[in-house]
């Protein structure tokens, strides 16, 4: 096991359903895995998404974390906040920034603008 925390954009998302190889190579020993609420809204409201996307989509669920964005944890919040004023990153960006951040994880993701990010570990896979 690597031990490693990674924390997935919705194009890593994508691609890993697609069974892209270099990425699951990656994510195969990962300590933890885990998505935001944003990816999740974000793939299932594609208007292409077919219900063998959903089915795939459902067994993934299974075995990562979705990050809600709880109003009780304030300093989650901040730290989108602080994010959205600070960047020109779009707010569900900031969100799945501020998540990566808040788990202690590396953002997995193809986003130029979230790589270029210096706040948070990020890889392109």
């Amino acid at each position: 096991m690597n031990g490693k925390n990674f924390f997935l954009d919705t194009n890593a998302i994508v691609a890993l359903l697609k069974r892209d190889e270099s990425l699951n190579t990656l994510l195969y020993r990962a300590k933890w895995i885990g998505i935001s609420v944003i990816s999740y809204l974000e793939f299932l409201s594609y208007p292409k998404i077919t219900d063998n996307d959903k089915n795939l989509f459902r067994q993934f669920l299974n075995m990562v974390d979705v990050i809600n964005i709880l109003e009780s944890e304030q300093m989650f919040l901040d730290t989108i906040i602080k994010i959205r004023k600070k960047s020109s990153v779009k707010l569900p960006d900031a969100i799945i920034l501020a998540s990566a951040i808040y788990n202690h994880s590396t953002l997995v993701t193809r986003d130029k603008q979230l790589l270029e990010q210096k706040i948070v570990k990020a890889i392109n896979w």
